[in-house]
């Protein structure tokens, strides 16, 4: 597998505090790569930097051998990564098509193709039975789909996926797993931060473990999650006290 990201020291300070410090790692293509951490590691920052929607205090990202640091959200877009959001919010008032052809004409101006490109974007999210029903009723786990549909409809490289599990139930959690995998068995390779770490170790090749802004664990997901300064940055020391 090539290097695809590249990560290189990435800083974000904000006055006297670090949301992130000194993070560096590479993302193969093809590969799916976790993001955990616990409330307040500086995950939602990095994914931020990456995405070109905060710019770093120092350091750069370099996506397919290509500088983007500093690029306008859109220019990134355009270059293949694509960044979900954590809560979905559709347009209400819109069907599920209606709600993915506002993405797709991002990339064309052509109505049938805007059409086209939703329609196939549902199929392979497993909501094209949905196309034509408003989004004000969809379930959490349909809002969710809904996103993905949005954002594989600008045909990206990269995907950032930012709390896919969060608020669904197990259920619908492995079916997002699966469509995860078919995603990136179709050609899309996958950056994800994740606080359910059962689902997380099922998907990732890969994870990084961050806290308070650094990198504190790298490697296979089971080896990652037991770890035992990543076991003490979810728990806090007093845990660990106790145990002595």
């Amino acid at each position: 597998m090539s290097e695809f990201l590249r990560a290189e020291r990435l800083l974000r300070r904000f006055g006297g505090l670090f949301a992130v410090r000194d993070v560096s790692f590479t993302l193969a293509e093809s590969e799916i790569l976790g993001i955990i951490g616990p409330n307040g590691a500086g995950k939602s920052t990095l994914f931020n930097m990456i995405a070109g929607a905060a710019r770093p205090t120092s350091g750069e990202v370099l996506f397919r051998g290509e500088r983007i640091t500093g690029l306008p959200l859109d220019a990134i877009a355009r270059r293949g990564l694509v960044k979900t959001f954590q809560t979905s919010r559709p347009f209400a008032s819109m069907t599920f098509l209606e709600n993915v052809m506002t993405a797709a004409f991002a990339v064309t101006r052509d109505k049938a193709t805007a059409v086209a490109k939703a329609e196939e974007a549902l199929r392979v999210v497993g909501l094209d039975e949905h196309a034509d029903r408003p989004a004000k009723g969809a379930s959490t786990g349909q809002r969710k789909r809904l996103e993905v549909a949005r954002a594989l409809v600008v045909e990206p490289k990269l995907l950032l996926l930012d709390e896919p599990f969060g608020g669904v139930d197990m259920a619908a959690i492995e079916s997002l797993i699966a469509l995860f995998r078919r995603i990136r068995d179709e050609g899309v390779t996958i950056l994800l931060i994740e606080h359910n770490l059962e689902a997380v170790q099922s998907l990732a090749d890969r994870l990084i473990a961050m806290n308070l802004g650094a990198r504190i664990a790298e490697g296979r997901p089971a080896d990652v999650v037991q770890a035992g300064v990543v076991v003490r940055a979810y728990l806090g020391d007093e845990d660990e006290a106790d145990a002595s």
